[in-house]
């Protein structure tokens, strides 16, 4: 096994060594995707600058400030480069903010699977982090029972993932406003039945049920027509494969469905790929909508799309973390920013539409 330190990182990375010190250090000539980068693949590699860099027990107790910053989520999932990464966007903003303020972060990711603290994925991490952490960030949905626990420990701030059940500090998209604006968007296409689509994941994603939610209560108040069989994967009691999610899709297409409103692009990525398998063309048979603004997926019509402010959610959770730290009990704050409808390629009129507006234009 290769030695793990920083020529390591850098020859991974392609950079050079003095950059990656750098980024340790806070130096001011790095930028902060650089930085996300190098955190990101030091915390995969079990390289943790933090803790080598805190003082022996008969030295100077440390006055700066180290945010822990735990990322759950299995690590082929957040190496995924055929799209962007949200995660890693996120961690771009959060290495911006702590290089403006001189903030340490030590990242660590952590398996969907643990429930609690004390399992192999956290115990070494979060006895470290008990010395080492003035305030935690939480990317990617984590379990209800290890977000207590953490936050009866230290002051706590979610990215992109609310929790209701547990009073928690969160800095998120308007979801509400995101599918609202797709809904108009695809009504005025002249699509009245539109399904829901997401997947099922090993911890539950409250942001794609928030965007269920949001769904439902914009159809409604359109007067458009709500189908159970038109959700798919969102009733608990129905856990469905990501092949038969993909079969139920294309069932309900050819059932009367003109349009997909997916919970998040990844997943209309794949769903895609499944109805063009399946003879279905996008957006020619049907069209297809995300939520997130990735990039465009090579070989796919640009995806029409809700652009997410992942950087500057990064930015502010940082700066929401900074002010718990100094103020332990401050209220609880959502944080939500505004986000808006990124049109691609994806979504056109349905057929029954298309045909009458060519009959219009004829006569």
């Amino acid at each position: 096994m290769p030695k793990i330190n920083q020529q390591y990182i850098a020859e991974k990375l392609g950079i050079s060594r003095a950059t990656v010190s750098r980024c340790f250090t806070n130096h001011p000539g790095i930028n902060a995707t650089t930085r996300g980068k190098v955190f990101a693949l030091a915390s995969q590699l079990g390289y943790s600058h933090a803790e080598k860099r805190e003082p022996a027990i008969h030295q100077r107790r440390r006055t700066s400030t180290t945010l822990g910053v735990l990322i759950c989520v299995d690590l082929p999932s957040f190496e995924r480069t055929d799209y962007g990464n949200p995660g890693q966007e996120l961690l771009n903003g959060l290495s911006e903010l702590a290089r403006a303020q001189d903030v340490r972060l030590d990242l660590h990711f952590v398996r969907p699977e643990a429930l609690h603290i004390n399992e192999p994925s956290y115990a070494d991490i979060v006895a470290t982090g008990r010395r080492l952490w003035d305030g935690v960030v939480l990317i990617y949905p984590f379990p209800h029972t290890i977000v207590d626990e953490l936050r009866r420990m230290h002051p706590v701030v979610s990215l992109v993932e609310q929790y209701g059940q547990s009073p928690l500090d969160c800095v998120d998209v308007d979801h509400h406003r995101g599918v609202e604006r797709l809904v108009e968007h695809l009504r005025d296409k002249g699509h009245r039945r539109i399904g829901f689509f997401t997947w099922r994941y090993p911890v539950e994603a409250g942001w794609a049920l928030r965007r269920y939610g949001a769904y439902v209560e914009m159809l409604t108040a359109r007067g458009l027509e709500i189908r159970a069989e038109d959700a798919i994967n969102v009733d608990p009691r129905r856990r469905l494969s990501l092949e038969e999610s993909h079969a139920e899709v294309i069932k309900q297409t050819r059932a009367g469905v003109t349009a997909w409103m997916c919970a998040a692009d990844h997943q209309a990525f794949d769903l895609m790929k499944a109805l063009d398998a399946a003879g279905l063309k996008v957006p020619q048979d049907v069209s297809v909508t995300g939520f997130d603004g990735l990039e465009p997926l090579k070989g796919l019509p640009k995806l029409t799309t809700v652009g997410i402010p992942f950087h500057q959610i990064g930015v502010i959770g940082g700066k929401r973390l900074l002010d718990l730290i100094q103020k332990r009990f401050d209220s609880q704050q959502h944080i939500l920013l505004n986000c808006d409808v990124i049109e691609g390629e994806s979504v056109t009129q349905p057929k029954p539409a298309r045909r009458r507006a060519a009959k219009r234009k004829r006569a």
